[in-house]
């Protein structure tokens, strides 16, 4: 009974180890091999909870852990991400020792910080069963990791390659994708979640618009499509919002 108890937590750890070996490869610059490591956190950190539910081993330890394994795996390795290319652009320039831009890099860690307060925010709120409240990490985290898995492998040629390129190379950019990110992570608007309750077209109608848009984006667009798909996700979040609050508001009229 022990062993079933903490197969959850052993592949929470697998998500954390995969985390970790993630950031590794961002400090090496192997952003291929990040985004590989980064990928089995992520289904290591669905296996985690399918199998819980499976076993019906739930327990307070498996919840934080599952957090700490989080905010390795996305909230810390995108702050890595982030601080690397932030730092490779700030070198670029001629400063002096006491420029006040060597320190630029660091604000990439905020992503981290903000992470931290919306794992913690999201294991006492009961009210985000149904959707999310803020950005998920794991979202946030895809978004930042893809830029530079399309700049390692796609073709420089095209111009999606030169939108991503300019975003990941421009000081400006990344410090405001920094703080965007830190906002949504910690922001009130709510987004949309995978869980089903059931299939039903009615219920589940911007979770099935989701899931198509992104089938197709990946199908003609490749990797190239993976930020799109979370911008995307984030517009629908709030259009779905704002649209439920006004057909809440004439119902009421």
């Amino acid at each position: 009974m022990q062993i079933k108890k903490n197969i959850p937590n052993f592949i929470t750890s697998m998500n954390l180890f995969c985390g970790s070996l993630a950031v590794v490869q961002v400090f090496s610059e192997l952003y291929v091999w990040a985004a590989i490591f980064a990928a089995l956190a992520a289904v290591f950190d669905f296996l985690d909870g399918f199998t819980a539910r499976l076993l019906h081993s739930y327990s307070k330890i498996g919840k934080d852990l599952d957090s700490l394994a989080d905010m390795v795996s996305f909230g810390f390795l995108p702050s890595t991400i982030v601080f690397q290319y932030l730092n490779n652009s700030v070198s670029n320039f001629t400063i002096n020792d006491d420029s006040i831009l060597q320190f630029y890099p660091y604000l990439a860690f905020s992503i981290a910080v903000f992470s931290a307060l919306r794992l913690s925010i999201f294991n006492v709120d009961n009210q985000q069963e149904e959707k999310f409240i803020g950005l998920p990490t794991p979202a946030n985290a895809i978004f930042i990791l893809s830029i530079p898995l399309v700049l390692e492998t796609g073709q420089p040629d095209t111009v999606l390659f030169s939108i991503y390129h300019t975003m990941f190379h421009s000081p400006l950019l990344l410090l405001t994708i920094t703080a965007f990110s830190s906002f949504l992570l910690v922001s009130n608007i709510p987004m949309i979640s995978l869980k089903f309750k059931d299939f039903s077209l009615k219920k589940n109608l911007y979770r099935y618009i989701l899931l198509f848009v992104s089938i197709l984006l990946i199908l003609f667009l490749g990797f190239f499509g993976l930020p799109m798909i979370i911008l995307f996700y984030i517009l629908l979040s709030v259009t779905e919002n704002l649209l439920s609050k006004q057909i809440f508001t004439v119902k009421k009229n």
